[in-house]
């Protein structure tokens, strides 16, 4: 007995000293220009996508992709995902702004979140656009961005996620996160001449005409093998 004891004593011991594997989903880092990189630095197929949040292909994506995406590959190490924004207008303007208030840690749920209920939040903010476009644009841009989080209901959808009112407005009027924001879609737009959204980059190289998973996931593969 004492040695059965001492035996089990000792495989206990061993498991318990094993690494505790990397949640690599949970691992984010935020580049020079400001754009967020999930998963490990160390992966093999490093992908960047272009976004818009009002791009309903972008939604598309993220809703038959992110879950395969973060299970099978970014957890695994074998895959990173560098998030850039490609702002198209002022309601895209303020869903990153908003995507981005809680920072990094906090961004890729908040991302997803804003996708899932893009056809509710994007079609409110066309109407209330529409409704207010003399208003708003007689506005300083903070506080039309502001006006148009909480008529498309995007300030709401945040706070239910636990932002604090206070902390949206103030990320609504931040000038440097805009600023940030205008200058990572120049890249998208003016430099890299990105055709649309979503665009993505294998290890630096564009993936020609991949706007849905079916079509990226080879040219992926093939990039970790």
């Amino acid at each position: 007995m004492i040695l059965a004891f001492g035996l089990l004593g000792a495989g206990v011991a061993a498991v318990a000293a094993q690494p505790a594997t990397r949640n690599w989903v949970a691992t984010v880092a935020t580049t020079s220009a400001g754009s967020y990189v999930i998963g490990s630095p160390a992966a093999k197929a490093k992908l960047v996508e272009y976004l818009s949040y009002t791009c309903a292909h972008c939604a598309h994506f993220v809703g038959e992709a992110s879950t395969t995406l973060k299970r099978d590959y970014v957890s695994k190490g074998i895959t990173s995902i560098e998030v850039r924004h490609a702002v198209r207008d002022p309601l895209d303007l303020a869903a990153a702004l908003l995507a981005r208030c809680d920072g990094a840690a906090r961004f890729l749920g908040h991302s997803e979140a804003i996708f899932a209920k893009q056809g509710e939040w994007m079609s409110k903010g066309i109407e209330f656009h529409k409704a207010n476009a003399e208003r708003l644009q007689g506005m300083p841009q903070p506080k039309a961005l502001a006006e148009l989080a909480r008529g498309s209901g995007l300030t709401a959808l945040v706070q239910a996620r636990g932002m604090a009112p206070a902390k949206a407005q103030a990320c609504l009027a931040s000038k440097p996160a805009t600023d940030q924001l205008v200058a990572m879609s120049g890249e998208a737009w003016q430099q890299r001449k990105i055709p649309g959204t979503p665009a993505f980059l294998i290890n630096g190289t564009i993936v020609a005409g991949a706007m849905d998973w079916a079509a990226l996931k080879p040219q992926l593969d093939a990039a970790i093998k």
